[in-house]
């Protein structure tokens, strides 16, 4: 028996990184280990995931296994849909790139943590001001 093609792609939002590996399927959607339903409790971030498959009309047609580390659920959710992004487009650039482009998925998200400046408790707030 032949193994199933499988199309690799990274995903980064914030601190997290989706490692994504995308194949012929029936719509499964696996992350570490677990279903998308187990491992995102929010509806939210299971319909983020999910939006670059609903966007090309690809719901149901293939299979995700995604390892996912760092960051919040939020950045991991993100993550996630940037990796099945970048996977559909290895998949048939011509028929994906361009609608997912226009939904702005293929954009990675540049927006980070701000650095801890010294002499200040968190990147920008300093201890509390006393005239006395």
């Amino acid at each position: 028996m032949a193994a199933k093609k499988q199309y690799p792609a990274t995903g980064r939002r914030k601190s997290s990184v989706a490692r994504v590996r995308l194949m012929q399927g029936k719509g499964d959607i696996v992350v570490n280990g677990k279903t998308l339903d187990e491992y995102f409790g929010m509806e939210l971030l299971k319909q983020e995931v999910r939006r670059p498959f609903a966007v090309t009309d690809t719901e149901g047609k293939f299979d995700v296994i995604a390892r996912v580390s760092g960051g919040g659920t939020t950045g991991q959710a993100g993550a996630l849909r940037h990796g099945i992004t970048r996977a559909l487009c290895l998949i048939d650039e011509e028929a994906y790139r361009p609608v997912l482009k226009n939904e702005g998925f293929l954009t990675r998200d540049p927006r980070m943590k701000e650095r801890k400046k010294y002499g200040l408790k968190k990147a920008r707030r300093a201890s509390q001001f006393s005239k006395r």
